[in-house]
């Protein structure tokens, strides 16, 4: 079956289990619900620490995928991967984050360029009829077009949609961030926290929003500080470790609160079976070894997915899923068409799965290394191409957190055992292979051992192949990796500014610039217009408009008056 008939068979099911709810169209509305820095401590996971009623309702209800993984432990190159279905070390995505200001790069910024005609999902979906908004995180490594997103912001809600039109919304719930375990307690370090309000009644009298910003907050208690977790073998379990344990469980009950409300205000607006839900977290936990590492610890992630009328109610799926798979998968829901240069795969066709997922990390904040991984159902390995550095890395905003101080604490007093100091070897191996269905904290390196050297080669070389296929040269420093994205150039290439043409009698608007969007707006003080995505050579009638173009990667063009003349 080739990639059109899947997406052609996918889309026939959903749309029969929608219903008429957006007027005219059988396409279902899309919500994801996007938690950070969360591995599945989750009960449908096996975890029985807190009961989450508005996730197990999910669960119930829909399907729980159990081999779900990020492209990074780090968030903006996750985000990459998700914006557009490809990996993120296959086009300058993967450094954390190319806005920061380093010695590496000697620049303020600089931004991951796509190739060329690249386009976000969420434009895809506009594309095709969709109302797209963002509530309220980006970063994707590079500054989203103005194409993108019909709302992109704290305010952003399907509430604003036309009647008629189905939606793909994105809500991202911040409180099970890192910053959620350093102390004090509640106190957000985060330049903008966003508080969703668990208040489903604070929800209703909110036309547009869902919640309400706040600078500082703090995290309601849900989960009792006295209960004793349990500690993955990694970390010892010391008061200091439980504590952060706690804030870990309590954080993830206020998300579920959270989580319902949005819930019940999808129920309150009649579109919960009309909605498909999609929720899962941006990478593996916050704890020490867990965040930033490619062990299944910092890649790890759930998935839950609700179809509408109960298809597939309370059942588990245990392929493979990479979040490269998770743009072709969302454009197959809606019957769209997948672009052919997406690296992922529709996983809801049953016509192939994953053999492997694979996953890389870069700079993290001011410090650098160099790491690949490929995964199948019970192997992992890892090339270092670092081996002469050590494994832990001192990244300060890593440090706030109190066990992150205990452990380097107790591992300078030798008080560490072997688990718990592994992370602190002054060296790396340079090839590292787990068996994961064996060993899931991935602590016994295998990849030296005689009986297991097949299985590296295989694993080996599934590695190399990816690496060849997705252009990603791991060995290049990321000053030559800025020089290649720009094609050579000193600095980022600007976008041309957009003109106005007129061809076969027709004003059109066009850049200079190979794979720029364009988008538009008619200048009329009296009906203020969101930026509109303006299709290739779409006439325009006579009057004045702004437009901007924008090749992502590259500098956005200054926003252009254009006057279009009356057609002769």
């Amino acid at each position: 079956m080739n990639r059109m008939l899947i997406v052609l068979a996918t889309a026939a099911f959903l749309v029969g289990c929608s219903t008429h709810a957006n007027g005219g169209t059988n396409q279902p509305n899309i919500l994801w619900l996007v938690i950070e820095d969360m591995s599945p401590l989750l009960p449908m996971y096996g975890d029985g620490s807190i009961e989450t009623p508005n996730l197990s309702r999910l669960a119930e209800e829909g399907v729980v995928y159990t081999n779900v993984f990020s492209t990074s432990g780090v968030c903006a190159p996750s985000r990459a991967a998700l914006a557009t279905g490809l990996y993120p070390n296959g086009f300058g995505a993967n450094n954390m984050r190319t806005s920061s200001d380093t010695e590496e790069t000697g620049l303020p910024k600089y931004e991951a360029v796509p190739p060329k005609n690249t386009k976000m999902l969420s434009q895809l979906l506009r594309e095709a009829g969709y109302y797209t908004t963002n509530n309220y995180k980006t970063d994707y490594q590079f500054k989203a077009p103005k194409t993108a997103w019909d709302e992109n912001g704290i305010y952003a809600h399907w509430r604003k949609r036309t009647e008629n039109s189905p939606f793909f919304s994105v809500f991202n719930f911040t409180t099970t961030h890192e910053s959620g375990l350093f102390e004090p307690y509640g106190v957000r370090e985060l330049e903008k926290r966003h508080y969703f309000s668990s208040d489903a009644e604070k929800i209703s009298k909110l036309p547009n929003h869902h919640g309400v910003k706040t600078d500082k907050d703090s995290t309601p208690v849900h989960v009792n500080p006295e209960t004793k977790f349990p500690v993955p073998p990694y970390l010892p379990d010391t008061p200091i470790v439980q504590r952060d344990l706690w804030k870990v469980y309590n954080n993830l009950a206020e998300t579920d609160k959270q989580i319902g409300a949005i819930l019940e205000a999808l129920e309150k607006d009649n579109l919960l079976e009309n909605t498909i839900i999609v929720f899962y977290s941006d990478h593996g936990g916050p704890m020490p070894r867990q965040k930033r590492l490619i062990y299944d610890s910092g890649l790890r992630v759930p998935l839950i997915i609700r179809f509408p009328k109960g298809y597939k109610a309370s059942t588990v799926e245990e392929r493979l899923i990479s979040f490269v798979d998770f743009a072709p998968t969302t454009l197959a829901m809606a019957g769209v068409n997948i672009p052919e240069y997406m690296q992922g795969q529709n996983f809801l066709s049953t016509a192939s799965e994953r053999e492997y997922v694979y996953a890389a990390a870069d700079r993290l904040d001011g410090i650098t290394d160099t790491i690949r991984a490929v995964r199948d159902r019970c192997y992992k390995y890892i090339r270092n191409y670092r081996p002469n550095d050590p494994y832990y890395l001192p990244v300060a905003y890593r440090e706030k957190i109190p066990s992150m101080r205990e452990l380097l604490e107790m591992n300078a007093a030798g008080k560490l055992n072997e688990a718990q100091s592994q992370w602190f070897r002054k060296t790396k191996d340079t090839h590292e292979l787990f068996n994961v269905c064996n060993d899931p904290h991935e602590l016994s390196n295998l990849a030296y051992i005689k009986n297991y050297q097949n299985k590296r080669k295989e694993m080996e070389g599934a590695l190399n192949s990816w690496l060849s296929e997705i252009g990603d040269k791991p060995l290049m420093t990321e000053r030559q990796l800025i020089s290649e994205l720009w094609d050579g150039k000193a600095s980022q290439p600007i976008t041309e500014a957009p003109t106005v043409v007129v061809r076969n009698g027709e004003n059109v608007i066009t850049s200079k610039t190979p794979g720029a969007f364009i988008s538009y707006r008619v200048k009329n003080d009296e009906t203020p217009l969101n930026w509109q995505i303006y299709k290739k050579e779409q006439p325009l009638k006579h009057g004045i408009i702004e437009a901007i173009a924008h090749r992502p990667g590259y500098v956005e063009s200054e926003i252009t008056t254009l006057v279009t003349k009356e057609n002769e």
